[in-house]
């Protein structure tokens, strides 16, 4: 049913997902960033195009994380949150630039390296080699534990975060990490 309704959205816009306009797609916000991660997992294992993204200054509650989801699928949404009892405090249209949800990466140029930021979590990686040099931030008491494994280890090659950690860092650091791997593979343009 997903692949169909996917499908007739393409046709009827005349383009691929990717350029979905912003009045078509829509966020749920949560109180808590677990709820977040949570919703996240279980909307992308049930089929859904999903992304977490930080929420606009306007909307910012106990989250600094939303959900954003294809709008007009929205009661098969919360028909899957609803399963995972899962509520959202509210779903928004996003209708205007002021409603677009922002990126949850900040990237620096450090010149032969540069760095991935996802919430307070930070990533460095050597641009020539895809080394990662440094692995910082957060308030987890795994951060350390998954520096230690990371620093050294090509960005290419290394264990995702996610299997070792099981923290709000963790799940940062795993945004990071991602996006890390996927502009050094790019060439490393930050």
């Amino acid at each position: 049913m997903l692949g169909k309704l996917t499908g007739w959205l393409k046709r009827r816009n005349g383009r691929g997902s990717e350029n979905v306009s912003a009045v078509e797609k829509g966020f749920l916000v949560f109180q808590h960033t677990g709820e977040v991660i949570q919703a996240e997992r279980c909307l992308q294992a049930a089929g859904f195009s999903v992304e977490v993204k930080g929420p606009p200054p306007e909307l910012r509650t106990g989250c600094d994380m939303v959900v954003t989801f294809p709008l007009i699928m929205e009661s098969a949404v919360r028909r899957v949150l609803e399963k995972e009892r899962l509520s959202p405090m509210n779903a928004v249209p996003v209708s205007g630039p002021l409603l677009e949800p922002v990126s949850l990466y900040r990237t620096k140029d450090y010149g032969d390296w540069f760095m991935v930021q996802a919430a307070n979590v930070k990533i460095t990686v050597e641009r020539a080699s895809g080394r990662i040099v440094n692995v910082s931030g957060g308030g987890c008491p795994d951060v350390p534990y998954l520096a230690s494994i990371l620093v050294g280890e090509t960005i290419a090659g290394a264990q995702e975060p996610r299997v070792q950690g099981h923290t709000l860092c963790a799940y940062a650091l795993q945004k990071a990490f991602l996006e890390a791997r996927r502009l050094w593979r790019k060439g490393g343009e930050a």
